[in-house]
């Protein structure tokens, strides 16, 4: 087994550093019996040992000296530059041919060839309690093949450089180098409807309720904000739905026929219809609140109803995180509004999701 790949199963409490908290949330997720898709993480030694081999530093240093946050186009050009340089470096020998041993066994265990899967940022810092980075790294869907999943990890660890997570280093005063990039690599799921579910009711905090937002095809429409999801709420203890809101859902994000995720439009009726059935709201709610027992807080889970598994047996979770903005919120003027509310919940659950192109 490589020093470099970490898979979920073998995934224990002290491996964080090395993963980050996306793959730690999945490996810890997996050992509690929740039904993850199968996966490993790359750890942070092989950003590590691959950026020391091709000697970035002196480049770094040059274009970050008296970076000036304030003034986008120098820090848009200079972010720029350095994640080109970062996304065609050559990868360390050996973290090259460890990833590309764990992507064909992989393949092996799904019993498909070039199995499609989600190559994901786990960056070290976005989950520290003093740090706001969650969605400032990349996610790739739908990458196949093994060229095209190192492709992807040299992508996702050049966004430790967005204009955005740099600046934020920058203002917090976060050495550039202290920062490190795990990679997620998992078994991509088929979503007939996918999106986010919270065991607290996000408007007013209520751990009464399960608080469950839902549209056709992949979670992206729901997290952007470009969709206008289905919102159900359901009794934690009972799991009746006490209440559903329909969403116009006017779009979705899908496969266009081939490996890329696409936007298109949904047709009127199905646009009116509800995305999940209440056996499958009750699944998920079932779910969350497993979650939720398991790491003793109210979680943010993001979720998806796998079309290539049988339906009674189709749900899958892609991400559990312990929730914050509430506890945060209450903190702040009552006069906060929940669609806020519901923003800021769902801008921290998951990165932005970049389709393959």
């Amino acid at each position: 087994m490589s020093q470099y790949v970490m898979w979920f199963e073998g995934y224990w409490d002290g491996m964080k550093a090395e993963v980050g908290g996306k793959a730690a949330s999945l490996g810890e997720m997996t050992g509690a019996d929740l039904p993850v898709p199968p996966g490993f993480a790359l750890t942070t030694g092989a950003y590590r040992v691959s950026r020391d081999a091709a000697d970035i530093d002196a480049m770094l240093a040059r274009l970050l000296h008296g970076l000036d946050t304030d003034d986008t186009a120098m820090v848009s050009d200079r972010c720029g530059r350095i994640r080109g340089h970062i996304a065609e470096m050559a990868m360390d020998p050996e973290v090259e041919s460890s990833l590309r041993d764990a992507y064909q066994e992989l393949c092996r265990r799904s019993s498909v060839v070039d199995v499609p899967v989600a190559v994901r940022s786990s960056a070290t810092s976005e989950d520290s309690p003093d740090a706001s980075f969650a969605g400032e790294h990349d996610t790739y869907l739908w990458v196949r093949g093994a060229d095209s999943v190192v492709d992807a990890v040299r992508r996702c660890w050049a966004s430790l450089f967005t204009d955005r997570a740099t600046c934020y280093r920058v203002e917090m005063g976060y050495e550039h180098r202290s920062v490190e990039m795990s990679v997620v690599i998992q078994k991509m799921v088929r979503p007939v409807a996918a999106g986010v579910a919270f065991t607290l009711n996000p408007s007013d905090g209520d751990r009464s309720t399960i608080a469950i937002d839902s549209a056709w095809g992949f979670g992206e429409g729901v997290v952007s904000g470009e969709v206008t999801p289905d919102n159900f709420l359901v009794d934690k203890v009972l799991y009746e739905v006490t209440r559903r809101t329909i969403g116009a859902k006017e779009m979705e994000f899908t496969l266009d026929g081939g490996d890329a995720v696409v936007k298109k439009e949904v047709d009127p009726e199905r646009s009116a219809a509800a995305s999940l059935t209440d056996a499958q709201i009750k699944g998920i709610a079932r779910l969350a609140r497993t979650a939720e027992r398991h790491y003793g807080c109210p979680q943010d889970i993001e979720w998806a109803v796998d079309a290539d598994l049988p339906e009674e047996n189709n749900i899958v979770l892609l991400q559990s995180r312990p929730e914050t903005v509430w506890s945060k919120k209450k903190k702040t003027s009552a006069s906060t509004g929940a669609n806020d509310m519901m923003s800021s919940i769902v801008s921290t659950l998951m990165n932005p999701l970049n389709s393959k192109k």
